[in-house]
């Protein structure tokens, strides 16, 4: 059984997926499936991990095989409230120079605020 999910909701523009539990090779079709599901719509993304206890190499490629498309459509994928050890797991492979990590979720919608007002 799986101890993943992705919740839905948004926040002004802005689509925000909850991650909650562990996301690994078994559960990344799951957050693949989700930033799919969000692309044709919004893409302007921010990841919740408040609630995400884990993260394995194949959670973090869902993030990368899906940056660069995001980008080119005009948006991004920001990511918010990283538990400390899964935030070090991010940190270790330099993807907080590849990604804006921020500490909430208001400062990741803020940031896609500011930068549509410029």
């Amino acid at each position: 059984m799986s101890n993943f999910s992705v919740g839905f909701r948004t926040s002004g523009s802005v689509q925000v997926l909850e991650l909650n539990g562990e996301l690994d090779a078994h559960t990344a079709s799951e957050l693949e499936a989700a930033i799919q599901k969000c692309i044709p719509s919004s893409v302007r993304i921010v990841i919740n991990g408040q609630n995400l206890q884990y993260i394995s190499s194949a959670g973090l490629g869902v993030f990368m095989a899906y940056i660069e498309d995001v980008r080119e459509q005009g948006g991004d994928i920001k990511i918010a409230e990283l538990q400390p050890r899964v935030f070090n797991v991010f940190d270790l492979l330099g993807f907080p120079m590849l990604f804006d990590i921020v500490d909430s979720e208001a400062d990741a919608v803020a940031r896609f605020e500011t930068a549509s007002s410029q």
